[in-house]
């Protein structure tokens, strides 16, 4: 089959790779329909995260059920299904807490690899969810979403304690910073501030719910937040980048007492602890649970309530990858979805 393997910083392939069977009995494989680049697919293409040999790329994924292992007792072969970016058991006291990102049997999809035509899905009746009818072709890129960027967005307003009546920030106007503002949209946030530089992400901004936007960073950024809500900040913060800029950004935006959700891959981030401490705000976050939320954003998309897949801003053949990761390198794409 063929898949997407970085070789190095800037360097993206698509090459022959082995077509995946079954390994463990609890495992899937599946026939990928559509993938995409993910922001934090950027830090070792520009270097940031150093890669020790040519690695296999991608954990957003949805596809059809090709065949599944004799433990397997969810799905069946031509199931649709859509997966989280974490593969989990869905069983352990962890996830039955709700965080299936840190299931006690985590397997991160990243280190398998779902920029290809096939992928092997470990844990699959906790990891995969059917959809309840083949998708429309015009509903698969909102399903892609869900596997990461929308799900990772939703836990980051969830982790935020967004809901209505309150004002909520969103530091970040990547894939994630944008499905933040679409989720706290559906948890009933009254006032929802997107903070972005680029115009056109600003419009889908405020197509996804965002009332106000603002264009400053940093502690200029942070101010215009605290002039915006009457000196005291947001109640709920949404922390998608994931820079030291970013975080402190956040936590400068945040009223005391108020809640913020950070899901920004972290990279070098070191919190002052006399500003933590004085700030009185709440932090959550880390690596999305992407599956708790799996069913009802699935219901949602499948229902048209919600349209996610209008993150993507380029469509191109699996084959064309390295263009999908230069475009999204060099801003000229939000996000880009794979066809394969």
């Amino acid at each position: 089959m063929r898949g997407v393997i970085m070789h190095g910083p800037g360097d993206v392939r698509v090459e022959e790779r082995d077509k995946p069977t079954i390994v463990e009995p609890t495992d899937a494989i599946i026939k990928v329909a559509a993938t995409c680049v993910c922001g934090s697919d950027l830090w070792p293409y520009r270097g940031a995260d150093v890669l020790e040999e040519p690695a296999p790329m991608g954990h957003e994924y949805v596809g059809v059920v090709e065949s599944i292992g004799d433990d397997v007792s969810t799905l069946k072969p031509g199931d649709f299904v859509v997966g989280s970016f974490m593969a989990s058991d869905n069983t352990c006291e962890i996830c039955a807490a709700g965080y299936q990102s840190r299931c006690v049997h985590v397997v991160p999809m990243g280190a398998i690899g779902t920029q290809a035509e096939y992928a092997r899905i470990p844990l699959a009746d906790g990891t995969l969810v059917a959809t309840p009818r083949q998708p429309t072709p015009a509903e698969i890129p909102g399903l892609l979403a869900a596997s990461d960027v929308l799900g990772t967005g939703w836990f980051a307003a969830v982790a935020a304690e967004v809901g209505p009546g309150k004002t909520v920030a969103v530091v970040g106007d990547g894939a994630v910073g944008l499905l933040g503002v679409l989720a706290a949209r559906q948890l009933g946030a009254e006032r929802i501030i997107a903070m972005s530089r680029h115009a056109d992400r600003q419009e889908l901004a405020r197509r996804f719910g965002a009332t106000d936007i603002v264009e400053e960073r940093g502690d200029a950024g942070a101010r215009r937040i605290r002039e915006l809500t009457g000196g005291l900040g947001a109640h709920s913060t949404i922390e998608a980048v994931g820079t030291q800029e970013s975080m402190m950004q956040a936590i400068r935006s945040t009223r005391a007492g108020g809640h913020i959700g950070f899901v920004g891959v972290s990279h070098d981030v070191e919190l002052p602890g006399n500003k933590l401490f004085f700030s009185a705000v709440h932090l959550h976050g880390g690596p999305a649970p992407v599956r708790r939320f799996l069913p009802e954003l699935i219901d949602l998309i499948m229902t048209g309530t919600i349209t996610p897949g209008d993150v993507f801003d380029m469509t191109i053949p699996l084959e064309r990858a390295a263009e999908g990761y230069a475009a999204m390198d060099e801003r000229r794409a939000t996000k880009v979805l794979l066809t394969v």
